[in-house]
């Protein structure tokens, strides 16, 4: 199975950021590398990345770059927001998004990562939902797009910055992608 995990945005990405100043990629970044470590475990698994350390990929770039890796699944590691970015919201908790479509493969694979993800984390559930994000409508192949908490919410803005809960989130989407597709180890 080939992977491309995609953290979303990048360093210098305007506004992607905690009120205090947290830069989401951050986070995300942590994700998708605790995520290429606990694959090297598996068996028949290609981890793929879309972004970049020097650079911020256009995400024109990083959904072509799946499609013509003809990888099987992309993953997008996100930290959401609510209001202005300028001061702390109230709004909490892990949603997991597929494209409006609503595919069925995705949808499957988008519950298993989301029970997992609450599971591992304890947040709140905000569900499975359905969004035009680009990455999810112009990928080729199965595509989620995951929201681990609140950039927005002190105690949650807290926690992504914690190697722990970073660590929490990677495996999690990792056991809900290995009981959707029966990988093995």
């Amino acid at each position: 199975m080939r992977i491309m995990i995609d953290a979303g945005h990048g360093y210098s990405t305007p506004g992607k950021q905690t009120v205090d100043g947290m830069k989401e990629y951050e986070f995300n970044r942590a994700v998708a590398i605790e995520m290429k470590k606990i694959f090297t475990s598996y068996q028949g698994v290609t981890i793929y990345f879309s972004h970049s350390d020097e650079k911020d990929v256009p995400i024109i770039e990083r959904t072509t770059m799946a499609n013509q890796a003809k990888v099987d699944l992309f993953v997008s590691i996100h930290a959401n927001a609510h209001g202005n970015g300028k001061e702390w919201t109230s709004a909490e908790g892990i949603e997991t998004f597929v494209y409006t479509s609503r595919p069925k493969t995705a949808l499957g694979l988008a519950s298993n990562v989301q029970a997992a993800l609450i599971h591992r984390t304890g947040r709140k559930n905000r569900g499975v939902k359905s969004a035009s994000f680009y990455v999810l409508k112009a990928t080729k192949m199965t595509a989620i797009l995951c929201e681990c908490g609140f950039m927005t919410n002190k105690t949650e803005a807290k926690l992504l910055r914690t190697a722990d809960y970073q660590k929490s989130c990677a495996k999690a989407i990792v056991e809900g992608i290995e009981s959707y597709y029966k990988l093995r180890k």
